[in-house]
């Protein structure tokens, strides 16, 4: 078939790549001058089944009230007339039970792990350069107490497949050396050494550069979409900057923005724009640079190691489509990590981004079928799409083509949402 992808972040090139290994001809719509401009520009970069918590949990209200205080936390509501951002908090709030986040993050894992088998299989078939990091990650907890739930949330992951280990401190610095600083403020850690890491930016520019090269795959670039035909239940065409698409069938994998698009043609998606905050660090020689990615559990701060880069991430921001950011924003991610890993590189030279995570209450996408026959989803990853694109890309192109796909899609459907 024709098939036009709409969107080329990391979820749209990655479904690209598998429907054009099907045999498609595949078409891809961007705004945007090349791939992964928006949200999978400056990501934690961690490929993680290791941290596949669905963020509804019943800490997570608690957090949101005090956000309304403090700058420190990980979760920050901010009090805006907005009645989208108050329907899904609504919808948020009533998934943050012991029951709902146990069923939602083993639908989010499963999904993880697929998702990772996925990343094997295309870098054993082709050579792309992304700074991959095999080594596993590593999660800090900063005080004995929650160590202790730490271990006991593990169970859900490792239940489900994932290889955890909760160490000691010393075992800690022991597996990452440049924990060492500020050894005396960690009580422990849990270390996963099935995750691994990347440049989520190189690796899909690589592979739309191979689509484009080897696969025939078209890249519309800087083409603005401005809205969806149909006729009855079937989608006719894509409208944009640069005039009419068509094709027999579309994959909507826009993000944040999958929602707006829906709504014109009358599907609704539970999808919010929550903002995160990324700091890329040059290490600049600095011999304190971690070798493992990892993230410190309190402040829910994630670090990754790309090459002669470190990226940090922090921050759950409710603030709708703003992508602004100032000094303030990044104050507490920058002192928490510069005490973790005060020789790690030249902070002061730290760039600095905010992007839009396209959330949904439960945390887990959509993926497959929708209202509109001919129109596939494959949007709202939220804060690990880039751990979960490949197999996501996977799972969309086996049900396009018809064919059962390889793992069970309860809890990652529209319907399910």
């Amino acid at each position: 078939m024709r098939i036009v992808v709409l969107g080329a972040g990391i979820v749209g090139v990655t479904t690209a790549y598998e429907l054009a290994s099907d045999g498609h001809e595949v078409v891809v719509i961007d705004r945007q001058d090349k791939a992964a401009m928006e949200t999978s520009f400056s990501n934690a970069g961690m490929v993680s089944p290791g941290h596949a918590y669905t963020w509804a949990s019943p800490r997570a209200p608690r957090i949101l009230w005090d956000s309304l205080f403090r700058d420190d936390v990980a979760l920050r509501l901010r009090l805006r007339l907005d009645p989208a951002m108050w329907r899904w908090c609504w919808r948020f709030l009533r998934e943050c039970t012991s029951e709902r986040s146990a069923i939602n993050t083993a639908h989010k894992v499963r999904l993880c792990l697929y998702s990772l088998a996925r990343f094997g299989e295309i870098n054993r078939r082709t050579k792309l350069d992304y700074d991959r990091r095999t080594v596993g990650a590593i999660y800090v907890y900063r005080d004995k107490d929650h160590f202790d739930r730490g271990v006991g949330s593990m169970r859900i992951l490792a239940d489900n497949g994932v290889t955890l280990k909760p160490v000691s401190t010393d075992e800690a610095v022991t597996i990452e050396p440049a924990l060492a600083p500020d050894s005396a403020n960690i009580a422990g850690a849990i270390y996963c050494p099935i995750d691994e890491s990347g440049d989520c930016h190189k690796f899909a520019n690589a592979l739309a550069a191979h689509c484009e090269d080897e696969l025939s795959v078209k890249f519309q670039w800087s083409t603005e979409i401005t809205g969806i035909s149909t006729d009855g239940d079937r989608v006719t065409g894509i409208e944009t900057s640069k005039g009419p698409v068509a094709a027999d069938a579309y994959v909507l994998a826009c993000g944040s923005y999958s929602a707006g698009l829906g709504r014109h043609v009358g599907i609704n998606m539970p999808i919010y724009p929550v903002k995160g905050y990324a700091l890329t660090v040059p290490v600049d020689g600095h011999n304190g640079a971690p070798s493992l990615c990892g993230v410190d559990e309190k402040y829910l701060i994630a670090w990754s190691r790309l090459g002669d880069r470190m990226r940090v991430t922090a921050t759950a921001d409710f603030a709708g489509f703003d992508r602004s950011l100032n000094e303030r924003d990044f104050a507490h991610m920058l002192a928490t990590i510069r005490k973790l890993f005060p020789d790690a590189g030249s902070y002061e030279k730290a760039s600095r981004w905010a992007g839009l995570r396209p959330m949904t209450p439960k945390g887990t996408p959509m993926l497959g079928t929708s209202p509109k026959r001919n129109l596939f989803l494959n949007t709202g990853h939220g804060h690990i799409g880039w751990t979960m694109s490949m197999g996501s890309a996977r799972v969309v192109a086996d049900v396009i083509a018809g064919r059962k796909p390889e793992i069970d899609l309860s809890g990652l459907t529209l319907a399910d949402a």
